[in-house]
């Protein structure tokens, strides 16, 4: 583990396994609370509310296996980061939609709240491992604290929690934390540029580039050229990976990288990964 990431293991990876969704434990909410339309993500059109019609009775998902050929590869790259577990076992207590369809409007719009603050979580957690930025970790597990409580909150107080506020009060801090961890790589000779925060790269040729520390937040990658690229230390938060091609890709130190821009993306066994993250089932189908 490189100097970047060095940090308390136990407590880090405990706080990170808490943040990966546990299906078994979950009755099914991003299946029934969610709405998608047709497209090429999905096969068919649904509202928000309205449970998939392969959601089985079990809150399991009858076609999981072949999601792909059957034209739900959405479904395959999104990632509640716990949210799902969280909303069912503690705060609706166990008590499941269809056994008190009476609390299923209420449990579906929290939902998608709870989804923003452990993902949220996810970043403060991953922030508190770089070193760089030791200098405001205090302030960084403030606010990871912070937000776990406002996790405990009663379905009523997380209507009405005003969670766009909270989550700028988390950018500002994840953005200097950026700022740090890059820092050493600013203005580095042979660094490829790219026109940073939001840039618009569908499509780019940005095979073998070294894009090590560079700025990608919310970045439009999709279906970009991304083979052997060095993306350590970029900050790739909120960046869009549908389709970019990140085979033998570099992204061992790259920071804020989640499991759902993975499974987006198309990489292989040579894609270079962090260690908190896995490679996608996938990926074992795509050539190299």
């Amino acid at each position: 583990m490189s100097e970047n990431h060095e940090y308390s293991g136990s407590i880090s990876d405990r706080s990170r396994l808490s943040l990966q969704s546990e299906c078994e434990n979950c009755f099914g909410l991003c299946c029934a609370a969610l709405p998608f339309a047709a497209s090429v993500d999905f096969a068919i059109d649904k509202d928000a509310g309205q449970p998939c019609l392969n959601l089985q009775s079990d809150f399991r998902c009858g076609v999981h296996k072949n999601l792909r050929q059957l034209g739900f590869r959405g479904c395959t790259v999104y990632d509640c980061f716990g949210a799902g577990q969280k909303v069912s076992q503690d705060t609706f207590g166990g008590h499941n939609w269809r056994q008190a369809p009476e609390s299923a409007k209420q449990m579906f719009e929290v939902f998608p709240i709870m989804r923003q603050l452990h993902e949220l979580l996810w970043y403060l957690t991953e922030a508190l491992t770089l070193q760089p930025a030791r200098t405001i970790h205090g302030a960084l597990s403030t606010l990871l604290d912070e937000t776990e409580r406002l996790t405990h909150l009663s379905p009523d107080s997380l209507m009405e929690l005003d969670v766009a506020a909270h989550r700028a009060d988390v950018n500002a801090l994840l953005l200097r934390t950026s700022e740090l961890v890059r820092a050493q790589q600013k203005d580095r000779p042979g660094r490829k540029k790219t026109q940073g925060r939001g840039a618009d790269l569908i499509g780019a040729n940005l095979r073998g580039a070294d894009l090590r520390g560079a700025n990608l937040r919310g970045a439009y990658l999709i279906a970009a050229d991304l083979r052997s690229a060095d993306l350590r230390l970029a900050d790739l938060i909120g960046a869009d990976f549908r389709d970019a091609d990140i085979r033998g890709a570099n992204l061992t130190d790259s920071i804020f990288l989640t499991q759902a821009q993975l499974n987006a993306a198309k990489g292989n066994a040579d894609t270079k990964l962090p260690p908190s993250l896995t490679r996608p089932a996938h990926w074992s189908n795509i050539g190299a």
